[in-house]
């Protein structure tokens, strides 16, 4: 689908709302909208998630001004999890399954699919990508064709904050760019870029309703955390890896904390839906030094589909809305968001092709009952399928390294096991029959799309 066919479709879909696609200002009162996208930061590594090592009062304050989920997942590598919560579908049926090649102009997001910044920009809204995004960097798959007004970061996986050269997958290329056209910042530090650049966007679109992605690349490697975060954890006796990646949150904490001030500055903070989300779990990787993230009691990281690779920080806040102090159990995706707050914002959207249900049912009752009784998530020919407190993981691996032979089938109780260290296959194997049929049945929907 062209991008003419996609805002046809965007008008469609907003037919019967009183507003027309590109047809002037939305209503005075239409809330704004960030979402800001940590990459590779671990379950518990904010203090309001559970971390006692680490200082992040700005973020600390953004989640206990909203509503937190305890049950929230992204996907298992950085890609998917962005294709998903742009789309409000499974990684596979948006069309990025793994990690887009920065080798390849064919690798990425393809333009059929219809986006969060799409919707937004179709409802009158500016919209905004500010850092990171890593769905493709042909042209035809870059920011600027995927619904957003305006756009500054890097397109590949991740950057040096500094050089803002990729080193990472030969050959070592220069990566940063506005609107698509290559600028050159050689010494100044990637995140004040971000924050800069969004303050731009925020001052020139204070009258306007607007749409933020705040894609962060941190705190993904390289850690490169301030001198003064440096300091402070090696004094406090935090161990290596821990100190470096303990510096580059708490810096990252302080970057959010600009963007908030930012906000509160332009008086669009009470206004201003803010969604905060990891993309997966931390990272064990040689680059990450091996780890450094936490994931607490919850087994796996980045790349797995034990709890800890998956499962993230995630909260909403709207300081007009929604009550402060709120805590969510339910299970829920980061392909809700596009539903939820195409609901808040007062946008039709057509939800019947989407695997993301809106959220605001659990917002408005804690006692609601989940929407996600049963899901399922792959990556290459690992998988896993949940249902209720049950889960099974098909082919599984930690850090690289994969499971003996009559682990392959991984059954856990999520209820008696949230660390999912015993697996209970062989004493619950229609469990296992019904959950690896859930996930064949799942495959062939995702195939066929």
């Amino acid at each position: 689908m062209n991008r003419l066919a996609k805002t046809i479709t965007g008008s469609l879909l907003l037919a019967g709302t009183g507003l027309s696609a590109h047809a002037g200002n939305p209503p005075a009162n239409r809330p704004n909208v960030i979402i800001i996208y940590s990459d590779d930061q671990g379950a518990i590594d904010l203090n309001c998630f559970g971390a006692t090592d680490l200082v992040t009062p700005n973020m600390d304050k953004l989640v206990e001004s909203g509503v937190k989920f305890t049950r929230f997942y992204g996907a298992p590598i950085c890609s998917p999890s962005r294709a998903g919560l742009l789309t409000g579908k499974t990684p596979q049926r948006a069309g990025v399954p793994g990690n887009v090649s920065a080798r390849s102009l064919e690798a990425g997001m393809p333009g059929s699919q219809y986006t969060m910044a799409e919707m937004f920009k179709d409802a009158g809204y500016k919209t905004a990508h500010i850092g990171k995004w890593h769905l493709g960097h042909a042209k035809d798959k870059q920011p600027n064709a995927q619904g957003f007004d305006y756009s500054f970061g890097h397109f590949v996986g991740c950057i040096d904050n500094f050089s803002h050269f990729f080193y990472w997958d030969g050959p070592n290329r220069h990566d940063l760019y506005r609107n698509g056209k290559e600028v050159f910042y050689s010494g100044r530090y990637f995140p004040d870029l971000m924050v800069q650049e969004a303050s731009k966007f925020l001052d020139e679109n204070k009258d306007h309703p607007f749409f933020m992605y705040y894609a962060m690349n941190t705190p993904h490697y390289p850690y490169q955390g301030s001198p003064k975060w440096l300091k402070y954890y090696r004094e406090k006796g935090v161990k290596y890896p821990r100190d470096l990646y303990a510096a580059f949150i708490s810096t990252m904490d302080e970057k959010i904390g600009q963007l908030l001030n930012k906000l509160e500055e332009l008086g669009l903070r009470k206004n201003t839906i803010i969604v905060f989300q990891s993309d997966n779990g931390y990272s064990t990787e040689e680059r990450a030094h091996f780890g450094g993230g936490s994931a607490g009691v919850l087994r796996g990281s980045k790349f797995s589909l034990f709890e800890g690779g998956i499962r993230v920080p995630a909260a909403i806040s709207w300081p007009a809305r929604l009550h402060p102090g709120e805590v969510r159990n339910q299970v829920a995706i980061n392909g809700d968001w596009m539903p939820t707050l195409a609901e808040l914002c007062k946008i039709k959207l057509d939800t019947h092709n989407l695997d993301g249900k809106s959220l605001v049912p659990i917002l408005n009752d804690k006692r609601h009952e989940t929407l996600h009784p049963a899901f399922c998530w792959q990556n290459g020919k690992h998988w896993a399928a949940r249902n209720g407190r049950w889960k099974l993981l098909g082919n599984p691996v930690i850090s690289g390294k994969k499971f003996a032979p009559k682990d392959s089938l991984f059954l856990v109780d999520l209820e008696t096991d949230p660390g999912e260290m015993t697996n209970l296959a062989t004493q619950f194997p229609k469990k296992v029959q019904a959950l690896k049929k859930q996930f064949e049945s799942w495959q062939k929907h995702n195939q066929e799309d």
